[in-house]
């Protein structure tokens, strides 16, 4: 598979990435939980929780496309988090990489995260997941196809998740974009922000 595989939808561009092999800087994992995201008003998937929902510009350009390339941001101005760019070069939609199984280089991982953090930890959490791989600011914009790139990506066959409701966004907050594969203690809590609407008040 390739990036052209990518070249679609922001929800069937999760389910794509559920059960994607991730690989960064001696660390290699399963990604178990994902957040679709879309774009501006004006798109083909508007979306108010989405980066680049007032258009494109010098933070969120990567979000534009083409397909394939990793962005990242920093939240709360401490965490970086990445995203895997979808959709046609020009359209913005992008899917969050939530958590993953750290698969190989655990020590590496340790080494990052810190030895007291448990095994189903160390990449649970978009945080924690950039932490335990080693993908920092300086990776956005990376072609996660390019066998040089320092993060790549390697896409598998298609996996059956659940879905629910995206964690922390305030708006647009009950669309079901979260999604996972059960039975992985590496899944992320689900907390709604307390500035969204009350449950069946959001889009």
């Amino acid at each position: 598979m390739s990036s052209a595989d990518l070249e679609i939808d922001p929800l069937s561009a999760a389910r794509l990435l559920l059960g994607a092999e991730l690989t960064g800087r001696g660390v290699t994992a399963t990604v178990v939980e994902v957040e679709a995201y879309g774009g501006p008003a004006d798109g083909p998937w508007p979306d108010a929780a989405a980066h680049s929902y007032r258009g494109p510009g010098l933070r969120n350009s990567v979000m534009f496309g083409p397909p394939g390339r990793l962005y990242t941001y920093r939240s709360h101005g401490i965490h970086v988090c990445a995203n895997v760019v979808c959709a046609s070069d020009g359209v913005a939609a992008a899917v969050l990489l939530r958590a993953a199984v750290v698969d190989t280089g655990l020590d590496v991982a340790w080494s990052r995260r810190g030895a007291a953090v448990r095994e189903s930890g160390l990449a649970r959490g978009p945080g924690n997941l950039c932490s335990a791989l080693g993908i920092t600011m300086d990776d956005n914009g990376t072609d996660l196809f390019d066998p040089r790139s320092p993060v790549r990506l390697r896409l598998g066959e298609l996996r059956v998740g659940d879905a629910g409701p995206r964690v922390g966004v305030s708006k647009a907050a009950d669309r079901p974009w979260r999604m996972w594969l059960p039975g992985h203690p590496e899944v992320s809590a689900y907390r709604r922000s307390p500035r969204a609407p009350a449950p069946g008040e959001s889009d």
